[in-house]
């Protein structure tokens, strides 16, 4: 049996359980994200980043303050592991494995049974990119968004798209420029 590639889909997460192991800077990346997808965030971790601290405290997540227990997993639908202690990360991923959650592993890739792209937002379009390395994910991610966000890159919706005629440039500008609407034109043109 082969790895293979990663199966890519979008989670949605609204009012499910979400067990987040470890209080520091990837969990206070991961955090967020999780709630914006409308999980119901439950912490572990003895301590936690400011920013952590603050979302327990204005009662947006749970917080328990004391390492993993065995059964901290129950009722998840998704675990993160996210501690610095690799033998942590590991109890965590093996007690979601022995209950079929899904669970993600930060400080091992190559042993996280779930990878998170490197994503990003450009109006109503959500971008994930997974390479296999983080900072070439996150290097696509934001020449994708940047590009969608400037119409250097476009994809009509699956709507039919009406026709009609744009005119792009003719006016007294210089000739080596071009608007953003132009651009967002001519990447949508059939011709």
């Amino acid at each position: 049996m082969t790895d293979g590639r990663p199966y890519l889909l979008g989670l949605r997460l609204a009012g499910r359980r979400v067990l987040v192991a470890g209080g520091g800077a990837v969990a206070g990346r991961r955090v967020p994200a999780l709630l914006d997808a409308g999980a119901v965030v439950f912490l572990v971790s003895p301590e936690v980043t400011g920013s952590l601290e603050d979302l327990a405290q204005s009662g947006r997540i749970e917080w328990a303050r004391r390492r993993f227990e065995p059964g901290d997993t129950a009722g998840s639908w998704l675990v993160c592991a996210c501690t610095d202690d690799p033998d942590v990360n590991e109890a965590v991923v093996a007690e979601a494995d022995e209950h079929r959650i899904w669970s993600i592993r930060a400080d091992d890739a190559q042993r996280s049974r779930v990878w998170t792209p490197a994503a990003g937002l450009a109006g109503d379009v959500q971008v994930g990119v997974l390479s296999g390395d983080p900072r070439h994910s996150a290097g696509l991610r934001d020449a994708i968004v940047t590009g969608l966000r400037s119409g250097t890159v476009g994809a009509r919706r699956g709507r039919r798209h009406r026709s009609g005629v744009a005119l792009v440039g003719g006016g007294p500008g210089d000739p080596g420029l071009i608007t953003v609407r132009g651009r967002q034109l001519l990447a949508e043109a059939d011709v």
